[in-house]
C-alpha cells in the first residue's frame, strides 16, 4: 500500500514545503478605518495576498475570469502551491489553468502577511471574527483588486466557512461556491472544546504573562498542537501507516520537530477564537448561486453522523452535497486540500 503522511496539528501550521508557482505575484491591500464587527477599529488594516494568471476585463473594464481560494485556520494563501493542490489544478489545461483565471489568494486577517496580533500589538489586536474577515476579502477584492464579480470561491476548513458567510452576505458577488470540510452551524459542542482547550492551554502557561511573553510559551502551543493533531489526522491512515507503538511515537517526534516554534502563542488564541460568532444556519436559503459542498468521512471535526448536512442540504436546493468516504489514503480533515479526492466533481460545478 502506498505511504502517505497523515496530517499534523495541520490547522496551528504552514506547510514549509510548499513549492512556488511560476507567475505568483504578491501584493498588500491596506484598508483605511477599518471597523470591526464588535466596534473596534484599526486606521489601517493590511491584508496581504498572492495572485495568479491575469485579469481579463471586459468593455467596461470588469474582470471577468477572478476566482478567489480561501485557505483554512492557520494557514496562508500560499498553502495551496503545495503538489497536492496546484499540481492537480493549475497547470496547463487543468480545471484552474493560471493563463484562463486569475487567481487571488489572500492571508486572511491574523494569518501570513496580513495584520496579526504578534505584529506589536498582541492581546490588544481588535478581537475580530469571521464576519470581519470576509468583510476584508471583500474590500480587498473591491477597492484594490478591482473586483466586484467572482467566477467562484473556493474554501478550505475555515475558508468553507468563509464561503458560507460570503454566500449569504453577499449573494451574487460569486457565480459558484465551493465550501470544503466545514458545517453550516454554530461552532459548538466537540468543535468549540477542543478549540478553547488549545487557548486555555497556552493562556495556563506561565511564559504566556497575559500576552506579553518574552519567551514562546512552548509548553502551551505543545498542547494546542497535539489537540490539533487529533483533531486533524485520519485515525484509519495512522493506523495503517503507524501500526506499532515504537513507529507511531517516532512519526509523532518528527512532526512535532517540525512544526516547533513555528507558530506565536497570540497569533494562535485569535486564529482558534475568531470563529466564535459563526452561525450561517438561520439564514441558509440566502444562499441561491450553485454550491458544491464536500466533507469526508474521516474529518474529526466535521464528522458525518451529525444529521446536519442532511437538514441544511435540504434548505439549500442549488446545493449538491458529497461526502467522501473514508479509506487509509483520505487525509482526515485535510482532505479538502488534496485535489485528487473532488477535482472531478469540481469540474462538474465549473461547467455548469
Amino acid at each position: 500500500m502506498r505511504k502517505y503522511l497523515a496530517p499534523l496539528a495541520l490547522l496551528l501550521t504552514v506547510p514549509a514545503h510548499a513549492q512556488t508557482v511560476e507567475g505568483a505575484v504578491e501584493g498588500d491591500a491596506i484598508l483605511k478605518d477599518f471597523a470591526f464587527a464588535n466596534g473596534e477599529k484599526l486606521p489601517e488594516l493590511k491584508i496581504h495576498y498572492t495572485t495568479l494568471g491575469t485579469p481579463q476585463r471586459d468593455k467596461k473594464g470588469n474582470v471577468t475570469n477572478a476566482v478567489m481560494i480561501l485557505h483554512g485556520t492557520g494557514g496562508t494563501g500560499k498553502q495551496f502551491f503545495q503538489p497536492q493542490f496546484a499540481n492537480e489544478l493549475f497547470g496547463p489545461g487543468q480545471l484552474l489553468d493560471t493563463k484562463k483565471y486569475y487567481i487571488i489568494l489572500p492571508d486572511n486577517i491574523g494569518h501570513g502577511g496580513s495584520s496579526k496580533p504578534s505584529d506589536g500589538m498582541r492581546m490588544a489586536f481588535p478581537k475580530y471574527d469571521y464576519d470581519d474577515m470576509v468583510g476584508a476579502q471583500y474590500r480587498m477584492l473591491t477597492e484594490k483588486l478591482g473586483v466586484k464579480k467572482l467566477k467562484l470561491i473556493l474554501g478550505t476548513s475555515m475558508g468553507c466557512m468563509h464561503a458560507f458567510v460570503w454566500g449569504e452576505t453577499y449573494p451574487d458577488f460569486a457565480e459558484k461556491l465551493a465550501p470544503f470540510a466545514c458545517l453550516p452551524v454554530e461552532i459548538a459542542g466537540q468543535n468549540r472544546m477542543w478549540r478553547t482547550l488549545s487557548i486555555d492551554a497556552i493562556k495556563a502557561d506561565p511564559l504566556w504573562n497575559g500576552g506579553n511573553y518574552k519567551e514562546p510559551p512552548a509548553s502551551g502551543l505543545r498542547t494546542a498542537a497535539s489537540l490539533s493533531m487529533i483533531a486533524g489526522a485520519n485515525p484509519y491512515a495512522l493506523q495503517v501507516q503507524y501500526p506499532t507503538r515504537e513507529a507511531a511515537e517516532k512519526y509523532k517526534d518528527e512532526a512535532f520537530a517540525r512544526t516547533n516554534g513555528r507558530n506565536d502563542a497570540n497569533d494562535v488564541i485569535y486564529q482558534l477564537d475568531s470563529s466564535r460568532t459563526y452561525n450561517p444556519w438561520p439564514n441558509l436559503e440566502k444562499i441561491r448561486v450553485p454550491m458544491l459542498w464536500i466533507n469526508s468521512a474521516d474529518d474529526f471535526i466535521n464528522p458525518p453522523a451529525y444529521g446536519i448536512t442532511e437538514k441544511a442540504a435540504a434548505r439549500l436546493p442549488t446545493t449538491k452535497f458529497i461526502l467522501i468516504a473514508a479509506t487509509p489514503e483520505t487525509k482526515g480533515h485535510s482532505t479538502h486540500t488534496w485535489a485528487t479526492f473532488w477535482k472531478d466533481d469540481l469540474a462538474k460545478l465549473m461547467a455548469e
